[in-house]
């Protein structure tokens, strides 16, 4: 259960709330140019654009939730249960099991566009990281400053569709939520008229009625329409702070609290972590979810060449009370 949006506000801002049962081993990771990633069936890229997001490390191998490579292309991956469809590996074109897709993606291509072309050539098969590890069933939504778009490996094969809201959540698939967001174009941040009838004296008896109707609940379908709500209707200063700022605010809209969705094994979904990075800087912040302060970590203050990963202690690094200059 995770929420990723866009945001276009001066600068382009991506990122997104995990939520889980708990932690998978993740910290801020950064993976520099010569850095040497090893793929199942795509062979090794020894030299590629670096990168930065959250990621645990398992075998020398960075399995990201979500990065930003230097040129500003960004991807997540989000939960995609019961649609999730790997097809079965066969040694033909470029095959990628579900734990490589955003490395390759971004360690190859600096724009949506460039990926978008190379997405027809590429199969996600089924292939474990480990005996312990099976794939993980997601989808992906893959966004720089002019383009979003989003993955869905489903039993028809690889379906890219172009992401107009810049928002992304999980099950249903995604032509799901494109149809069910016209069932709120009445929703409005104004003082909502009086279309009851022309008969009738109505009026509204409070502040934010324009939006009575936008769904409250935790499900993957009333998150997208809450984040795209509250995404397209903000209003904030163009300045580093004031973005980063109201893009945490549009992600707490949709925070999970823990104890409030338990799952079927009787544990508590929480946002363990919200993230936020300026995609043309390479700048990152995080907070989690027992610390609300937002942290940063720079991708430009690393060494780009290294050929180790670079990691950040998580209770670690600047605080929001003094954002890094950009």
């Amino acid at each position: 259960m995770c929420t990723c949006i866009t945001y276009d506000n001066g600068g382009f801002y991506f990122g997104r709330s995990l939520d889980l049962d708990g932690s998978f081993g993740e910290t801020v990771t950064v993976t520099p140019r010569n850095f040497s990633l090893l793929f199942r069936r795509a062979g090794r890229l020894e030299r590629h654009y670096a990168m930065i997001g959250m990621a645990a490390e398992q075998e020398r191998f960075p399995l990201y939730a979500e990065a930003v490579n230097e040129k500003g292309l960004c991807m997540a991956g989000l939960n995609f249960p019961g649609n999730a469809y790997y097809q079965k590996a066969s040694g033909e074109g470029l095959e990628l099991a579900s734990f490589e897709v955003i490395p390759w993606l971004l360690g190859k291509y600096a724009s949506a566009a460039e990926a978008a072309e190379a997405l027809r050539e590429m199969r996600i098969v089924d292939l474990s990281f480990s005996e312990q590890m099976p794939p993980a069933p997601l989808h992906w939504m893959l966004a720089d400053r002019e383009r979003c778009i989003v993955l869905e490996a489903v039993r028809d094969g690889l379906k890219v569709h172009e992401n107009p809201f810049g928002v992304l959540t999980n099950n249903p698939p995604f032509e799901y939520h494109r149809m069910n967001m016209d069932h709120y174009l009445n929703l409005t941040a104004a003082s909502p008229q009086n279309r009851f009838s022309d008969r009738l004296v109505l009026k509204p008896c409070s502040q934010g009625l324009g939006a009575a109707g936008l769904p409250g609940d935790a499900s993957s379908a009333s998150r997208f329409v809450r984040a795209a709500f509250l995404k397209w209707n903000s209003a904030a200063p163009k300045d580093e702070a004031s973005c980063v700022s109201q893009f945490f605010h549009i992600l707490d809209g949709v925070a999970m609290v823990r104890g409030t969705v338990i799952t079927e094994e009787g544990k508590y979904d929480y946002t363990t972590y919200s993230c936020c990075v300026n995609a043309q800087t390479g700048v990152y912040y995080y907070k989690t979810y027992d610390d609300s302060r937002i942290r940063a970590a720079k991708l430009r203050e690393t060494d780009p060449e290294a050929k180790r990963l670079i990691k950040w202690n998580r209770t670690k690094g600047q605080k929001a009370g003094s954002l890094p200059e950009v």
